[in-house]
């Protein structure tokens, strides 16, 4: 688990219930409908989730939305407009308590230096990443690249990929970045925008990288590359977790989504989209 998830999730675990869905023996309803909604680094893989699950269960009637930040998908969760709430942190052992949830950990992916495919360079140091963020370098060429400007992708300072590499990487903790820096609100848009432009850096996941058809590459760091091998052992160390949390006991047609998503068929699905199941 990634520094940020051991920070908010270790005291979080010692008083949260997170339920082995094998041991919910609860009858089964109709084919409801699941919407699922909240961090938009999660929707990528949710909509690839949702996309087997629907080729499994032809009738299943299953939507992903278009993210939610953490007070609004706890509240869109406890008001019932959706059944399953995605998070990579933000879930507090009182928001536990208070709102009957239940968190079920699923898998944990790599957050990556990601570049353009006209970018012709494979690996990045943590001192050259920060120098890049900084300003110190922005051109391609003390890199290993062509003499092209970097045109740097970056995202707002709440969210879990820059949070994750501030915290692990000493030199970003107290980085102001370039101010030609863009910053993508959303993990769509930095998918988006790394697939587009010519000689784009980014902050993303391997998710995002997985899906990109080839147009997104993902740096390794310090030499180590961002495999699922490397992410399983922690010489990869900048992961991010991948969180489904419901209000109390999973039932009806969530509990078969999440039955889904826990069995060996939605470890397929993860393991294709770049992340690593956590059964």
């Amino acid at each position: 688990m990634s520094t940020i998830g051991s920070v908010l999730w270790s005291k979080a675990l010692a008083l949260a219930i997170v339920v082995p869905l094998a041991l919910v023996l609860l009858p089964a309803r109709a084919q409801e409908k699941i919407i699922l909604d909240g961090s938009t680094g999660m929707l990528p893989l949710a909509k690839a989730l949702a996309s087997a699950y629907r080729q499994q269960v032809p009738d299943a009637q299953i939507e992903v939305g278009i993210g939610l930040g953490t007070g609004a998908r706890l509240k869109a969760l406890a008001e019932g407009k959706i059944q399953i709430a995605l998070a990579s942190h933000g879930i507090k052992p009182e928001d536990v308590r208070a709102g009957d949830l239940r968190v079920f950990e699923a898998a944990k992916g790599a957050v990556v230096f990601a570049v353009n495919e006209t970018v012709p360079i494979a690996n990045v140091s943590e001192i050259q990443a920060c120098e890049v963020y900084g300003g110190k370098i922005d051109n391609w060429r003390p890199l290993g690249g062509s003499d092209s400007l970097v045109a740097v992708l970056t995202r707002p300072p709440a969210e879990v990929d820059p949070e994750v590499i501030r915290a692990k990487i000493d030199c970003f903790k107290d980085l102001k970045e370039v101010a030609t820096a863009k910053v993508m609100p959303r993990g769509g848009d930095m998918a988006k925008a790394l697939a587009e432009t010519p000689h784009a850096l980014g902050m993303t996941s391997m998710t995002v990288v997985e899906q990109s058809g080839g147009k997104v590459k993902a740096l390794s760091l310090n030499g180590v590359a961002p495999t699922i091998a490397n992410v399983k052992s922690g010489r990869y160390f900048l992961t991010r977790d991948f969180l489904f949390v419901v209000k109390g006991e999973p039932v009806g047609s969530t509990r078969k989504f999440l039955d889904f998503l826990l069995s060996p068929d939605g470890d397929r699905v993860i393991l294709a989209n770049g992340a690593v199941p956590l059964r």
